[in-house]
């Protein structure tokens, strides 16, 4: 039976084709609907009441941005932006998800024919989404660097859908020597890139792409690129980061498991796991990994997950210490970690 209804909207009739096919050859999902600008989408939104939008957000007439602030003040709506691998394009996708959007895939290229493999489960995941304002205006107050030394613990965050808003919302509690920190954010090619410099303007710390060798030190951020690589941690003496060729590991490449279960196996409780927001069960079995080393780990409560799948699957498993809000992790992590509070 079909439960889940979507509005296409694209200004290509080839784009807007090609994703309601893929989307109907799934039986629990009803294309009601097509638009070829914002204001079709607009009237067809009242008109037929979408659970979920797929958006381009390059269109002619209004500014993708514009609609979708329309729609998350209006009528808010489960938004799945499929936006074009371009630097333009990648940019405006990241601020579409810090408005609220909760998902962005890259648009079908000749070098990416396949990104459009997985919207199925995606848009159904996005139908039951928790759609909050966006967070980026109600930071708590910051660490105040004089008051935090790191300890030398590495801090390991895992998010997929909604990790977006929810990272901005946690490194952004950092001081600017937070503890040596690496993130793997399910997030198509190219667009991890733009992530990291959105992040780095945002907040306090040193927010980078990951490369391969990187020191992790107290400061920085280093963000998995997305791809065909996996961010690893290797050197327990001295931790770096390594990117890694692989097969999907938890059915993502990069993989949250692939990272936990490397700096369960390098660092072990000289270490913090985390786990954000997302669909699926990637992180679980390496947040566990984790916990059993001896390590401190986090995940983020049901009430403020947009997508509390992959926070469930680890507590169910048993790889969750502590079950916070999202806005209480960042400073917990802080406490954890802070050589000074042991003087």
């Amino acid at each position: 039976m079909k439960s889940c209804n979507v509005l296409v909207v694209d200004d290509s009739r080839t784009m807007r084709s090609l994703i309601a096919a893929t989307l109907s050859a799934d039986p629990e999902i009803n294309v009601v609907g097509e638009a070829c600008d914002a204001f079709e989408a607009r009237d067809a939104i009242k008109q037929l009441s979408p659970d979920v939008v797929t958006l381009d957000i390059e269109m002619p007439k209004m500014n993708g941005l514009d609609f979708l602030e329309r729609i998350m003040r209006l009528r808010p709506t489960p938004v799945i932006v499929i936006s074009s691998l371009t630097e333009r394009g990648t940019d405006t996708s990241i601020r579409a998800l810090e408005i609220g959007a909760v998902d962005c895939i890259a648009k079908p290229s000749p070098g990416n024919k396949d990104s459009l493999g997985d919207l199925g489960a995606r848009v159904k995941a996005a139908a039951g989404a928790q759609l909050r304002k966006p967070r980026l205006g109600d930071a708590a107050p910051v660490r105040n660097a004089a008051s935090y030394l790191s300890d030398g613990r590495v801090v390991a965050i895992g998010a997929s859908m909604g990790g977006v808003e929810a990272l901005c919302s946690l490194l952004s509690r950092f001081p600017e020597n937070c503890p040596p920190t690496v993130v793997t954010q399910h997030m198509p090619a190219m667009f991890t890139k733009s992530f990291a410099d959105r992040l780095n303007r945002l907040c306090r710390p040193k927010v980078t792409e990951a490369v391969d060798g990187a020191i992790l030190s107290p400061g920085q951020v280093y963000i998995a690129p997305g791809g065909a690589r996996h961010l690893l941690v290797a050197g327990a003496d001295r931790p770096r980061c390594r990117l890694q060729e692989g097969d999907l590991v938890s059915g993502h490449r990069p993989s949250v498991d692939a990272l936990f279960q490397s700096v369960a196996r390098t660092l072990g409780p000289k270490s913090v796991g985390v786990i954000l927001t997302g669909m699926g069960r990637d992180g679980a079995q390496g947040l566990s990994a984790l916990r059993q080393t001896g390590a401190e780990t986090i995940g983020q409560d049901e009430a403020t997950s947009l997508v509390y799948g992959m926070p469930r699957a680890a507590f169910e498993l048993g790889g969750v210490s502590q079950q916070l809000p999202l806005s209480a992790i960042a400073d917990r992590i802080l406490t954890m970690t802070n050589k000074k509070r042991m003087r």
